[in-house]
Order: C-alpha cells, then structure tokens, then sequence
C-alpha cells in the first residue's frame, strides 16, 4: 500500500523535472561571435609607395594587432604572414565581449633585403563593425630595400 508521502513524491517528480526544464531553456545564453582581421605585407621593391608587378610577398613579415572590445578589455595579438604574405587572427568570444576598435601594425620584415618600413603610416586604426564570421581586411604593410635596384629609375 503506498503512503502518501511516496503518492506525493511520485507526483511531485514530474512537476520538479519540468520546472527544471523550463528554466534551463529560459536561462539567457551568451551569444558567441567570430571575428577575423587580415591583411598583407608586401616588399615594395622600387619604393614607390605602390604595389606593382616587381613587388613580392613578404612570408614571415611580423604584425601586431591590438583590439579594444566592448566591455574595455585590450587584447594584444601577434601574427606572422604566410608564404603569400598575408597574416590573419581570428578570434571567438561572447557577442558582449566583442571587438570594438583595433590597430593593426609592422613590428618587423625578416626578409634580408626587405627590411625597412616603406609606410609613412605606423598602423592602421579601424572600428570593427563586421557581423559575426566576416574578417576585416587591412590595408597592405609595405617594406622597402636598403638599396633600390637600378631598373626602378
């Protein structure tokens, strides 16, 4: 003969378990978001501040990238470029947390002729407004020669 304390525990159970599953589904989730930064850093080979046919890839070419989100935290970012010359940072985290604002800038060229900045510029600022999954690409970092071939003049 069951008691009315098993009675009530037995149809108390069910109720508990969906009042569980009521708020866990009502819980408020942080949304997650992904975000990307690229870019390019280039040897412009007759210095002329333009990326032309004579101009090549820098692999391995240094870049930083600094972000402030949203809630006020500053991220630093270090990347290095491919054999392409493109270097990239990606990063996911809550939609609260997000990228604000950001500086992306040459740190250094290991190339052994390409080694001096050529950009009158030593960093590019930009606001990050892109969706989640969308990357924001940055201008191309030039580096110059110390000595400037003479089929450039």
């Amino acid at each position: 003969m069951a008691t009315a304390c098993s009675l009530l525990h037995r149809c108390l159970l069910p109720l508990h378990l969906a009042l569980l599953a009521f708020l866990l589904a009502a819980a408020p989730t942080a949304e997650a978001w992904t975000g990307e930064i690229r870019g390019r850093v280039v040897c412009d080979v007759c210095a002329d501040s333009a990326i032309g046919p004579e101009d090549h890839a820098l692999e391995g070419a240094e870049v930083a990238v600094l972000c402030i989100t949203k809630s006020g935290e500053v991220i630093n970012y270090q990347a290095f470029t491919n054999y392409e010359g493109i270097y990239s940072v990606a990063e996911t985290m809550p939609e609260s947390d997000r990228w604000d604002s950001c500086l992306a800038r040459p740190i250094s060229s290991f190339h052994q002729h390409c080694t001096r900045r050529g950009d009158a510029h030593s960093g590019v600022k930009f606001t990050y407004n892109k969706h989640s999954g969308n990357s924001h690409s940055v201008k191309a970092f030039l580096y110059k020669p110390a000595n400037i071939p003479l089929y450039c003049s």
